[in-house]
């Protein structure tokens, strides 16, 4: 199943696609989608539900989970990546998280007030549907409700060269676009062999798949829930694979009136245009 929000005239709809590629209106089954909405009886529940008595409905991609709780990230995860920042491939999941609210798949990036260096970073995403704490890997993906696209945007500058935790390079508002649905886990067979990429005014820019993580979606989960209890409506972006601007040579970032396409094989595309931010 893909599950979604759309944006019309009438606020926002929770909706799925249909075998067709049409959205199908599922406000007569659920008020949103929620947190509650993803976990294991309720995606079953949804699951039953024939699309083709929904009506269809056409608007802009909300953010697919109306009440996301945190975001996790897994920094330097893909061993191409690791190889054009020339850095050590770490022992363990390198964990941050981002401080600012998911946006839509469509929803604008703004290029923060004083930054010279915003990157991107396509990453797959991880919607967490049931309760993990000490979870194993062998169990761990019993508590993933379904994947996502992500963009980890990133402002360098600030990440990097105005000391402490990188947060404050990831946290600008905007910088944590997703969607354009979660695809539930049933529906993507092996999450460890998906192409992806992203270009740039039709540039690619980024090319890669997940099979060259370091650490793999139920690795992470599990290492995760050593050190943090994880809940529903948690979302995890993990890793992204090479061709980020800072790893072109000379470095290349955005600029004001870019379209980036971030996509991965079965779970869709962000498409989104740089924006100078307007105070």
């Amino acid at each position: 199943m893909k599950l979604c929000r759309i944006r019309t005239a009438d606020g926002i709809k929770p909706a799925a696609m249909d075998a067709a590629g049409a959205l199908r209106d599922l406000s007569g089954h659920i008020d949103d989608v929620t947190a509650a909405q993803i976990a294991p009886d309720a995606l079953r529940a949804l699951a039953a539900i024939d699309l083709d008595d929904c009506p269809v409905i056409a608007g802009k991609p909300a953010p697919f989970l109306s009440d996301v709780r945190r975001v996790f990230c897994i920094g330097l995860n893909y061993y191409d990546h690791a190889a054009e920042m020339n850095m050590a491939i770490p022992d363990h999941p390198i964990l941050f998280m981002k401080a600012c609210e998911v946006t839509g798949a469509h929803d604008p990036i703004i290029i923060p007030k004083g930054a010279t260096k915003t990157d991107w970073e396509l990453e797959l995403g991880v919607a967490i549907g049931s309760r993990a704490q000490h979870v194993t890997e062998e169990a761990a993906l019993d508590h993933v409700a379904g994947y996502f696209v992500g963009n980890d945007v990133s402002e360098r500058a600030f990440q990097l060269e105005f000391g402490g935790q990188w947060m404050k390079g990831k946290s600008a508002d905007s910088f944590a676009p997703i969607g354009p649905y979660l695809v539930t886990k049933d529906a993507v067979p092996d999450v460890q062999n998906l192409s992806m990429s992203l270009e740039i005014n039709g540039e690619q820019m980024q090319k890669g798949s997940t099979k060259t993580m370091i650490f793999s979606v139920a690795q992470i989960v599990a290492h995760v829930s050593q050190f943090v209890t994880l809940q529903p409506g948690d979302l995890i972006l993990t890793g992204t694979p090479p061709g980020v601007g800072v790893g072109h040579k000379p470095p290349r970032f955005m600029k004001a009136g870019d379209i980036l396409t971030a996509e991965i094989e079965g779970l869709g595309a962000l498409r989104q245009e740089a924006v100078a931010f307007k105070g």
